[in-house]
């Protein structure tokens, strides 16, 4: 079936599921545009399909997808023309998603992060593997956790959201799994059945329940206590005051300091308004703000500060503006969240 996505991403009808595979190895599965536009139609075409009863999607290789193809946008951003475009069709799609009205199964055997994260966790079926790694990483780049992550992270249990989002920890999937982030957990040699049976049968639920499992989390209980007692905590800055009043006697306080030290400091003010934000905010309206966000981010400086340091000159030395979290002021925020006017992204 061709949806337009030429060889970045494959469609097929299966007994009765829609497979979606995306077929970017070596690159990660790194998300393109073309793929964003493909996987649109894929879901007009489907969604009044009366023979696809689901839709399943995974990626091809060692990863799920490992963010949106960010050089792309660096160099288009470096050339004057931030790909804005891009960004609004992402944001349309991932909005889309909650309201697709059949079973809309990812299936996440390898590393998932930003882009990758916005097509999967969205959808009615999370299913990862023990090889399964999630991260939200944008605060380490100069960017923000977008794709929705601002509808995604709030509602984490024992304000894990706000802790991956400010320190781009990966986790695995018995984390995901109790954190409300996976669904099911599942064996990555079991798949093949999985899919085999999903597709003869169009009945998810009665598949995973021969298939789920329970892993143990692994952040034990006192790294546990210790986020929901740091992360819940009404402003950035008493988070951070928080960790340094521990961060001498206590191992993780002091690691998870040094973390956040190395982030953008705007990124980790915008990020955590907009994951508070998001806590009371519809899909839609996130994807909103986000865009919001998105635009002043590509008309900034540390974004591609981010991407230089760790995909172009690999040094590791981001010089972010400005460099300090005290010299990042509330009305230096509020920019990132002001109305685009005419520009405001319709869904």
């Amino acid at each position: 079936m061709d949806f337009g996505g030429g060889e970045e991403i494959r469609f097929e009808r299966m007994g009765r599921a829609g497979i979606v595979t995306m077929t970017r190895p070596q690159a990660l599965n790194a998300i393109t545009h073309r793929m964003i536009n493909a996987l649109s139609r894929a879901l007009d075409a489907w969604e009044t399909d009366p023979a696809i009863d689901l839709v399943l999607l995974k990626g091809e290789g060692r990863a799920f997808s490992a963010g949106g193809d960010i050089m792309a946008v660096y160099e288009g951003g470096k050339a004057g023309k931030p790909p804005v475009e891009f960004f609004a069709d992402e944001y349309r799609l991932n909005a889309r998603i909650p309201r697709f009205p059949k079973p809309y199964v990812s299936l996440i055997d390898g590393i998932v992060m930003g882009g990758g994260v916005g097509l999967s966790f969205h959808g009615s079926y999370r299913l990862l593997t023990e090889n399964a790694q999630f991260a939200m990483p944008e605060v380490g780049i100069g960017f923000f956790p977008d794709v929705g992550g601002s509808h995604l992270l709030p509602g984490l249990e024992d304000s894990f959201g706000v802790y991956l989002a400010l320190t781009g920890e990966r986790i695995r999937y018995g984390d995901a799994l109790w954190s409300g982030l996976a669904t099911h957990a599942i064996k990555a040699a079991d798949q093949a059945d999985i899919i085999r049976r999903l597709t003869e049968t169009g009945d998810v639920d009665a598949v995973l329940r021969d298939h789920a499992v329970r892993p143990d989390a692994e952040t034990g209980p006192p790294a546990r206590e210790a986020i929901a007692r740091h992360f819940s905590k009404g402003t950035l800055a008493e988070v951070t005051a928080s960790l340094e009043a521990e961060a001498t006697s206590d191992e993780f306080a002091s690691k998870t300091l040094a973390t956040i030290a190395q982030r953008s400091p705007t990124s980790l003010n915008v990020a955590f308004r907009q994951i508070r934000a998001g806590h009371s905010l519809s899909m839609d309206d996130c994807m909103r703000m986000e865009f919001r966000i998105l635009v002043r981010m590509l008309e900034g400086h540390d974004f591609y500060e981010g991407i230089r340091a760790a995909i172009v000159d690999k040094d590791r030395q981001p010089k972010w503006r400005p460099a300090g979290l005290g010299s990042v002021a509330p009305g230096d925020v509020d920019p990132y969240f002001a109305s685009l006017g005419e520009r405001e992204l319709a869904l």
